[in-house]
């Protein structure tokens, strides 16, 4: 390496390769603010190679770097590694389908830890691939073939042991499916055994064809608890080395268990609902209604498309299907929302959990582009929650639709504030807080809380302002909105997603298409990508956090 090319999929797994590599001495800043990311980034290392933030990419990547390096006639060996999880996406099972098309030494190795693939680790079927695939089999095969090849009937007897091979593979071990798509398997290996991992490594840079190398691991393996909740140590923040416990637990109720209280709630009363994921039954907050209700549960796997449109089948057939995805995995299913669920209308509720800034995922995961992309889709319902008690009204509401509908909250904690007065939801209007001041602020969603703490403070100044929770991008009660807003002197308008498409220019065009030329700031995520680091943190670099905005509507207050 460099010169070879490894592609980690989704790269939470390169941590030891970036210790490995040139990144020891900074490994202590793992993704925090201004630190190294959590993930692959050529921009960090010369010893990355792609950005790997989402599931099922490395395979296709490793395919693009050999073909370019056989087309320049360069060097160097492309391995893709990729977990059995990330395997179940579609973009593998592409890549998979074209892969044998190219007779070059593509290498693939599958980490399976037990959790979809086949975890048959026996003696015979490691045994049969060395076999298969050893420096004196694979030699024998190049002899045996070009020797077919000039003999009479050469083409029969090459067909002929070909499919006996194919035969004795399939019989043997896991490995026919791949052999069928033109990939020699080598495997199951005992993924913790590093003589036969380099072993059947070296096999594989032999063979004169895609090779996947299938090794069996432990998830947790060697550090006791992992082991035993290898779950809870998928993902995790600092812990206490000696008892695996949590530090710094954060106790708040979050959006997301917000989220799945209420589903579970409505589960319970309505029969028809059905809750779906893309492998992400924890992340999503569903784990109790998977308990509650397993019949009407699903989760589908690292396939965001295939959840959208499996939602709109059930929707099809009667159920009302909830879909919760984060935002930045939705972007992959988004022609799967216009074609199968908005031109039909159906009662699918689309729950965007993860809108906007995520924190120490950094630029793959951050929620930003959901607004934009959502809002131009016709038919669709799409509601954004200030706080907990909107975003479960909203869940209510989108049951008794019975029309398309994406809810859109965040990450963190849930905003709960006890001193606002809940207003009834009314499909499309916004809500008005305040109707005090020539400057109108309208906040859209989430970053409300951030957006009533500077106009407390402003209040604290005397510095009255019109506030207005948005609550709706579609349907908006144009006429409402406008009535409110043709006499202000300045409008505001507050997101934490992409300014470019986002609902600051949905409203500034509507002020411009009926004739109102009012001076207006939209305050949002600019046009470019922001890296990991604490949502506080973001939120200043972007000028969203609560001191920034005070000091922006303070500057406009003054100009109108």
């Amino acid at each position: 390496m460099p010169k070879d090319k490894i592609i980690w999929d989704v790269s939470h797994q390169s941590y030891a390769y970036k210790i490995l590599t040139d990144r020891l001495n900074s490994f202590h800043t793992l993704r925090q603010y201004k630190g190294i990311s959590g993930f692959s980034r050529p921009e960090e290392s010369i010893y990355d190679t792609c950005i790997s933030g989402h599931a099922s990419t490395s395979i296709s990547s490793a395919i693009g770097i050999t073909l370019a390096n056989s087309i320049l006639n360069q060097e160097g060996q492309a391995v893709a590694v990729i977990g059995d999880g990330a395997l179940t996406g579609g973009l593998a099972l592409e890549a998979l389908n074209n892969i044998g098309v190219f007779k070059k030494n593509i290498i693939i190795v599958l980490n399976d830890n037990e959790m979809s693939i086949s975890a048959n680790v026996g003696g015979f079927s490691s045994y049969l691939s060395k076999s298969l695939t050893g420096v004196l089999a694979t030699k024998m095969r190049y002899d045996f073939k070009n020797a077919a090849e000039k003999a009479p009937f050469g083409d029969a007897v090459l067909k002929i042991s070909k499919k006996m091979e194919n035969v004795m593979i399939g019989m043997l071990s896991p490995g026919a499916f791949f052999e069928n798509l033109g990939i020699r398997y080598i495997g199951p290996i005992d993924g913790h055994n590093v003589k036969d991992i380099e072993k059947a490594l070296s096999n594989a840079k032999l063979q004169k064809r895609p090779v996947l190398v299938h090794i069996a691991t432990k998830k947790g393996k060697g550090y006791v608890p992992a082991e035993k909740s290898p779950d809870v140590f998928h993902g995790v923040s600092a812990f206490d080395k000696e008892t695996g416990a949590a530090k710094n637990k954060c106790d708040a109720l979050s959006w997301t268990d917000v989220f799945g209280r209420k589903i579970l709630s409505m589960a319970e009363k309505y029969n028809n609902i059905a809750a779906i994921t893309a492998a992400m039954g924890d992340g999503t907050g569903l784990r109790s209604f998977a308990e509650k209700f397993p019949d009407r549960f699903f989760d589908v796997g690292i396939a965001e498309q295939y959840a959208v449109t499996f939602s709109a089948g059930l929707a099809i057939a009667g159920m009302k299907p909830y879909c919760a995805i984060y935002s930045t995995f939705l972007q992959r299913a988004y022609d799967q929302i216009i074609h199968d669920i908005a031109i039909a209308e159906l009662p699918v509720t689309i729950c965007v959990d993860r809108g906007g800034f995520v924190g120490a995922d950094g630029s793959t995961h951050h929620g930003i582009y959901d607004i934009a992309y959502l809002k131009t889709v016709p038919n669709l319902n799409i509601m954004l929650p200030k706080d907990r008690h909107e975003l479960e009204a909203m869940l209510d509401l989108s049951y008794e639709l019975n029309k398309p509908v994406a809810i859109r909250y965040a990450r963190g904690s849930v905003y709960d504030n006890q001193e606002l007065i809940y207003n009834k939801l009314e499909l499309g209007k916004p809500e008005v807080i305040s109707d005090k001041g020539k400057t109108a602020v309208i906040s859209v969603g989430h970053i409300f809380s951030e957006v009533y703490t500077a106009y407390k403070k402003l209040l604290d100044e005397s510095l009255d302002i019109t506030l207005i929770n948005l609550r709706f991008i579609k349907p908006l009660n144009t006429e409402y909105l406008l009535n409110i807003l043709k006499d202000k002197s300045f409008v505001v308008i507050i997101e934490e997603g992409s300014l470019i498409g986002g609902a600051g220019e949905m409203i500034v065009s509507l002020l411009n298409n009926s004739g109102i030329y009012i001076p207006c700031r939209t305050i949002g995520i600019s046009d470019e990508f922001f890296e990991h680091g604490t949502v506080s943190d973001l939120r200043k670099d972007a000028g969203l956090d609560w001191k920034s905005l005070y000091n922006t509507i303070k500057d406009c207050i003054h100009q109108a």
